[in-house]
């Protein structure tokens, strides 16, 4: 990672402007779902009572200025990687503080990801069901949940299909929209304060904690669940630093929880006002965030909501994409594919990662066709990730030296207070809760299985400098016993040193079976942060059969490995530096240029390796996953070459085999 490259984003108002489009979209689209949860999981409007209001609306404030706005605006941003946050990026902070933090780290990313495929589930279909608070829409809607699952799950599929287009262009419409949504919702709070000032009662601390332990809280402490949703951005948040810069975050997040607050407390007014409708009693899916909006203002609120639920899942979208290649970096997951639509790198588009987020949104919503039911499910896996997150930022303070009572202080209060949502959201776990601890489950296995197993193939990883072998390779070039196997026989290597060699190379070459060639060449690509390098340089280990060479292509480059060869290889010809390799046999009048055999070693379990039982399960699962992930071919431009993909064994120590006696 080369993050140094990167300065400080400055402050500015444009970039402050940009963050409101590009960080707050979670955070900033929960009230239209946090009172409608708390409400029904008290029973409904008929349940409440003013005190229960008050006392709701305190714990929404104080758990948003507790986790948001101290923990992650003002603690978890000075844990930065040059510039970057999320708990990758902590990650890489910490992790020589010790081997078991990697665990904090896959669990935190794994229940991410997986709240990250709720998101859009959660926040387009709430927004799309304002749609039954407008009269006109009754007849077209209808009885049952069709509809608006239709509705929902174009939006979703539209919103994914474009993401291979890249949303430079619409991405610069995305603040100015969340400015102006915040504007709004703020207004309709501030216009229904004013009608009811009581409701800044609710900055009492104590009217919270009285109502977890009030008669009139049916749901008991397990309030906390619904109360939770309101700060389940602060991680996308923190994720999110890297692309904005965190002074841009400390400018914008004030107006943003002003505006945010503002309208819990206009909800809390309104609910108080109007607790006794009896009208308003019997609507199914009551959201007092729809209902408080004047009917001829309630179409164009369905529509800048459904905008803001857009560019919320747009937001947690591009953070899946960044934390899946963080993760690769990390060598937690398989290479995948990735594509730069845009000349911005940290805009970048993973197909795999795209399809299986769509297919997923769409089973979410298939599933629990209400989002009153996805909000059961909502929040408890990003419980999980905020606990994560509180270990490594422990472990921060300490590497900086911070006063260890002054550490453990606020790991403790934060360790207590995000237990306490977690506890309180298990209960949703038989309502739903399980869909996202299965896939953040599932999420997790898969990094620890990559994990390990390249813990376990790092073993028996040896690289040999190549002078050392030069001799046999000149001796096996010219063995004229051996069939040639190819004029350019190419390996392709992740090894960077130019003066070493992978002994698995080394073995498929001299010992699994001889390949005698023209010339040898072992290619090494890296990728740059720039998006149009095309630069190349080679070692020759003072011949003109054997060759390494780098490549350094940027980010946006089509990785064409065969195409980029033949030019090396011209340019060396005319150079004097390899001989012509002419061509008897051809369909070509002159053709200087000989053949080539790409060859793309795997490793391979042998029977006779000395592993555990654990051990050959983990590699078996690892090589698994690899086949599902992609070929390599595509990924390096070799799908029309002559390509073989060898398997070599593990050259771990082996088992003693069992001898034979001879009979006659």
């Amino acid at each position: 990672m080369h993050k140094e490259k990167h300065p400080q984003i400055p402050l500015s108002m444009a970039a402050v402007v940009v963050a409101l489009g590009v960080v707050y979209g979670d955070i900033g689209t929960s009230p239209l779902y946090v009172m409608k949860a708390v409400v029904a999981g008290n029973g409904g409007l008929a349940s409440l009572s003013d005190s229960f209001i008050i006392g709701a609306l305190s714990l929404v404030i104080w758990t948003v200025t507790l986790l948001t706005s101290i923990k992650y605006v003002l603690v978890a941003m000075q844990a930065d990687n040059h510039g970057e946050g999320g708990i990758f990026s902590l990650y890489t902070l910490v992790h020589k503080r010790a081997k078991w933090l990697i665990i904090p780290a896959m669990v935190g990313g794994a229940a991410l990801l997986a709240d990250g495929i709720l998101t859009p589930a959660v926040t387009v279909t709430t927004a799309v069901e304002g749609l039954r608070s407008i009269p006109f829409f009754e007849g077209f809607l209808g009885e049952g949940q069709g509809k608006i699952l239709a509705i929902t799950m174009t939006i979703i599929s539209a919103l994914f299909m474009i993401q291979r287009l890249g949303t430079k262009t619409i991405g610069k419409a995305f603040g100015p929209i969340m400015a102006f949504w915040f504007a709004f919702i703020g207004g309709l709070g501030l216009w229904q304060v004013l009608s009811n000032p009581s409701v800044l009662l609710a900055f009492n601390p104590m009217r919270g904690i009285e109502l977890l332990l009030s008669e009139q809280n049916n749901a008991g402490f397990m309030i906390l669940g619904s109360i939770f949703l309101a700060t389940t951005g602060a991680e996308a948040l923190y994720s999110d630093m890297g692309h904005v810069g965190k002074k841009n975050i400390y400018g914008s997040w004030p107006f943003v929880k002003a505006s945010l607050l503002l309208n819990y407390f206009g909800q809390g007014a309104w609910l108080m006002q109007e607790k006794s409708n009896t009208a308003l009693q019997h609507i199914e899916d009551f959201n007092p965030f729809f209902e408080m909006i004047p009917s001829g203002w309630r179409l164009f609120a369905v529509l800048l909501s459904t905008l803001a639920a857009i560019i919320a899942s747009q937001a947690l979208i591009t953070g899946s994409y960044t934390l899946v290649s963080e993760a690769i970096s990390l060598g937690l997951l398989p290479h995948l594919k990735i594509q730069y639509p845009s000349q911005t790198k940290g805009q970048m588009y993973v197909p795999l990662v795209n399809n299986i987020l769509w297919l997923s949104c769409l089973g979410v919503v298939f599933y629990f066709k209400t989002s009153i039911r996805m909000e059961a499910a909502y929040g408890l896996a990003i419980t999980i990730t905020m606990l994560m997150t509180t270990i490594l930022m422990f472990e921060f303070l300490r590497m900086k030296n911070l006063n260890v009572i002054v550490s453990l202080l606020m790991f403790v209060f934060f360790g207590t207070l995000e237990t306490t949502f977690f506890i309180s959201s298990a209960t949703k776990f038989f309502h739903g809760g399980y869909i996202a601890i299965l896939m953040g489950l599932i999420l997790f296995a898969i990094m620890f299985v990559w994990h390990k197993g390249n813990k376990i193939e790092s073993l028996q990883r040896l690289e040999y400098p190549m002078t050392d072998f030069i001799g046999q390779f000149k001796k096996l070039k010219e063995d004229n016993s051996l069939p040639v196997y190819a004029n350019n026989l190419v390996f392709l290597t992740s090894n960077q040193n130019t003066g070493s060699v992978d002994r698995d190379i080394l073995y498929s070459i001299l010992d699994k079976r001889p390949k005698r060639a023209d010339v040898y060449w072992f290619i090494n690509v890296a990728v740059t942060d720039e998006p149009y390098t095309q630069e190349y340089k080679v070692e020759n280990y003072g011949t003109d059969f054997c060759f390494k060479v780098q490549l350094r292509l940027g980010f946006k480059i089509e990785q064409r490995i065969n195409v980029y060869l033949r030019q090396i290889i011209q340019e060396m010809m005319e150079e004097g530096r390899i001989k012509p390799q002419k061509q008897t046999y051809t369909i070509y009048h002159e053709k200087e240029i000989g053949d080539f055999c790409f060859v793309l070693v795997r490793k391979a379990i042998s029977p006779e390796s000395d592993l555990s039982i654990f051990s050959r399960f983990i590699l078996s699962l690892k090589y698994n996953i690899k086949a599902w992930t992609g070929s390599p071919a595509r990924w390096f431009g070799l799908e029309n070459t002559n390509l073989v993909i060898e398997q070599v064994p593990l050259f771990l120590k082996t088992r003693e085999a069992s001898q034979l006696t001879r009979v006659d």
